[in-house]
């Protein structure tokens, strides 16, 4: 299974979970989600902006996506850690490529990946980014997240597939 794959099985439970009120995101999960949304968005960028870097750059980004990531799941317990943590694990393979050429042949393993796998990883990195920004608002003050639909206001944000809620200014590293 590929990261895109990995990153969308992981999205799709996390939005039944929430939907079906499995798992309800407190206050601290939708500050950390929103942040580290905005952490990948800086990273992934869009996939014409990514497109237009050098390797070692792109390479360079996905790096800081799974930085992002990690950091965050530093400061969340419960459903939150466990998300990050399964995404931070599904995105782990940026860990072992190369953007440099190895002249003695010495990579420690390392290996050189393909234009489609950067495309796929940072396909999967807006992915997570979209899931963290479609956290559901607050629960009302006295309301009961068990309450059917019915009775509470629900807010439904589509995916980005891509976009970043905010401007986006790539980086050149």
């Amino acid at each position: 299974m590929g990261m895109r794959e990995a990153v969308e099985g992981l999205a799709e439970e996390a939005e039944w979970q929430i939907r079906e009120h499995k798992w309800v995101p407190s206050a601290n999960d939708r500050t950390v989600a929103a942040s580290v949304a905005a952490d990948l968005c800086a990273a992934a960028g869009t996939p014409q902006s990514q497109r237009e870097l050098p390797a070692v750059t792109r390479l360079g980004h996905l790096r800081e996506a799974l930085a992002a990531v990690a950091i965050a799941l530093a400061r969340v317990h419960g459903p939150m850690a466990w998300f990050l943590g399964a995404a931070a694990t599904a995105l782990t393979p940026v860990l072992r490529r190369r953007a440099v050429p190895a002249p003695h042949g010495h990579t420690f393993g390392a290996v050189s990946p393909s234009l489609r796998q950067y495309a796929e990883a940072q396909e999967a990195v807006r992915r997570l980014q979209d899931t963290l920004t479609a956290s559901p608002p607050p629960e009302p003050v006295g309301e009961h997240p068990a309450l059917p639909d019915t009775l509470r206001e629900r807010r439904t944000v589509p995916r980005n597939h891509g976009s970043c809620s905010r401007a986006h200014v790539p980086r050149t590293s």
